[in-house]
C-alpha cells in the first residue's frame, strides 16, 4: 500500500479574475539607440525610457496577464502570457538594442503575437506594439498579419516612438552624429485601425508615459483563471503500521525462542 503512494486529493478551487491578456511587443532594432529622449545632464536612448515607462505600466496591471515579444530583424516570445509581472519587467530591462538584429520586422512581431493570443478567451486579447521605424526585415506583411489578428478579435494599440528628422546616434567610434530614422506612421495606422485599436506618438517621455495611462484604462472583462490542486501524501501511514507489525513479529519470535531455551 504505501509503494502505490496512496494520496489525498483537494478538489480544484476554481477563482475568477477580471483583466485583460495584454502582449507587449517592443522594437530593440539599431535605431533604438538614438538618444532623442536625452537631457542636459543624461543621454537617454528611446529604449532606456521605453523600459521605464513600460515598467511602470506593467506593475499596474494586476489581474492581467502580461507577455512580452521582442523584435528586431527577428521576434522573439521572451515571456508568454503570466501573471508574474516581475519576470515581464526583469526581462525588459535586460533587452539592449539589436540584440534581435539591426532591422525592423513588425509583421513577424505582430504574427507571433497573433499565435500567442489567439487561445485566450475572446474579448480580453490585446496587442500592444511599440516602434521608432518602419517594417525592412518580415517575412509577413504587416497589414496581412494585422488582418490575421482581427479575424481573431485580437485589438492592436501601436506607438510610434522618437522624434521626426535628424536626431543624436552614436556611432562606432563612442562619439555621436546625427542621423535620421524613417518611421512608416500611415503603416500603424492603418494596423490600428483594421484592428479596431489605435495610434498614438509619442515624441517625449511624458507623451509616452500618457499613452499608456490611457491604454490602462480600458476596461476590464471577467475570466476563469488559475485552478489550484493540493496534494496531501499518505504513504506514511500504512508504512508506518506495516513497521509496527514487523517489529511485533520479530519480539513475539524473541519471547517464544525464550520461553523454549529459557533465555
Amino acid at each position: 500500500m504505501a509503494l502505490m503512494q496512496p494520496e489525498n486529493v483537494d478538489q480544484f478551487k476554481q477563482t475568477k479574475n477580471k483583466g485583460y491578456d495584454l502582449m507587449l511587443a517592443v522594437d530593440i532594432s539599431g535605431s533604438m539607440q538614438a538618444l532623442d529622449f536625452s537631457t542636459p545632464a543624461k543621454a537617454v536612448s528611446r529604449l532606456d525610457v521605453t523600459k521605464e515607462v513600460i515598467s511602470n505600466f506593467i506593475k499596474g496591471r494586476q489581474g492581467d496577464r502580461l507577455g512580452l515579444i521582442l523584435f528586431g530583424q527577428n521576434a522573439y516570445l521572451n515571456v508568454p502570457l503570466t501573471l508574474d509581472t516581475a519576470s515581464v519587467c526583469s526581462m525588459l530591462n535586460d533587452a539592449t538594442p539589436g540584440m534581435a538584429g539591426l532591422a525592423t520586422a513588425i509583421g513577424d512581431a505582430i504574427g507571433l503575437g497573433v499565435r500567442t493570443l489567439r487561445e485566450r478567451p475572446t474579448g480580453s486579447r490585446v496587442l500592444i506594439l511599440l516602434t521608432d521605424g518602419e517594417d525592412n526585415a518580415s517575412s509577413i506583411p504587416p497589414l496581412k498579419a494585422a488582418k490575421l489578428a482581427k479575424q481573431y478579435g485580437i485589438r492592436i494599440y501601436t506607438i510610434g516612438i522618437g522624434k521626426k528628422g535628424l536626431v543624436p546616434f552614436p556611432n562606432q567610434l563612442g562619439g555621436y552624429g546625427m542621423a535620421e530614422v524613417p518611421m512608416d506612421e500611415e503603416l500603424l495606422k492603418e494596423i490600428a485601425k483594421e484592428t479596431g485599436g489605435k495610434y498614438f506618438s509619442a515624441t517625449n517621455p511624458k507623451m509616452l508615459s500618457y499613452i499608456y495611462a490611457k491604454i490602462g484604462e480600458l476596461e476590464k472583462s471577467e475570466a476563469n483563471e488559475t485552478l489550484f490542486l493540493i496534494r496531501e501524501p499518505l504513504y506514511q501511514y500504512p508504512l508506518s503500521l506495516s513497521l509496527l507489525v514487523l517489529l511485533l513479529l520479530t519480539l513475539i519470535q524473541l519471547l517464544n525462542r525464550r520461553e523454549r531455551y529459557g533465555f
